[in-house]
C-alpha cells in the first residue's frame, strides 16, 4: 500500500512538473530561438533579422549609456564595414529567462569575438538584458540594456 501510494505521488509530481515545464517553456523556446537567430546574424549586420528582432518602439541602452531607437540601429547597418575592422561573431551564454505571459525577460552574457585580417583576435564580454513582448503573434524586443564587463585577470 505504501509503495503504491509512493508511486502515485511520484507519478502526479512528474505529470505536474511536465505540464508546468511545457507551459513555461513554449514562450521561452520561441524567444531563445529568436535570440540565437539574432546572435548568428549580428556579425553580418543582417538587416532583415535586426528588423524582425527589434520592435519599432524599442528602447536600447548601449554599454556607453547612450539610448538609441530602432531607426538608429537600422541606420548603423547601412554602412559597410571596412575589411580592416575584422569579422565579428557573437554568442549568448549563461542565459536566464523569466516568462510573464506575453512578456519574456532574458538576461545573458554576450561574447563578441572579432578576427582581424592580420590574425589578431579580440574578445569582448557584455551582460545584456532584454524584454521581449509578443504582439500580433510574434516576439520582439521592446527594451534592451547592454553593460560592458571588465575582462577577468589572467589566471582567474
Amino acid at each position: 500500500m505504501k509503495i503504491a501510494r509512493s508511486v502515485m505521488v511520484v507519478a502526479v509530481v512528474c505529470c505536474l512538473s511536465a505540464i508546468g515545464t511545457l507551459a513555461q517553456t513554449k514562450a521561452g523556446q520561441e524567444v531563445t530561438a529568436l535570440l540565437q537567430e539574432f546572435m548568428s546574424a549580428a556579425g553580418r549586420g543582417d538587416r532583415t533579422v535586426f528588423d524582425k528582432f527589434f520592435a519599432d518602439d524599442v528602447i536600447y541602452t548601449r554599454a556607453t549609456g547612450a539610448v538609441i531607437t530602432k531607426a538608429d540601429i537600422m541606420k548603423s547597418l547601412g554602412k559597410p564595414a571596412p575589411a580592416a575592422e575584422g569579422k565579428s561573431t557573437y554568442s549568448a551564454e549563461d542565459t536566464t529567462l523569466h516568462e510573464y505571459g506575453d512578456t519574456v525577460i532574458v538576461a545573458f552574457r554576450l561574447q563578441g569575438r572579432t578576427e582581424y585580417p592580420d590574425g589578431r583576435v579580440e574578445t569582448a564580454h557584455y551582460r545584456n538584458t532584454g524584454t521581449f513582448l509578443k504582439r500580433d503573434g510574434r516576439w520582439q524586443v521592446v527594451a534592451w540594456q547592454a553593460t560592458k564587463m571588465n575582462e577577468p585577470a589572467q589566471g582567474q
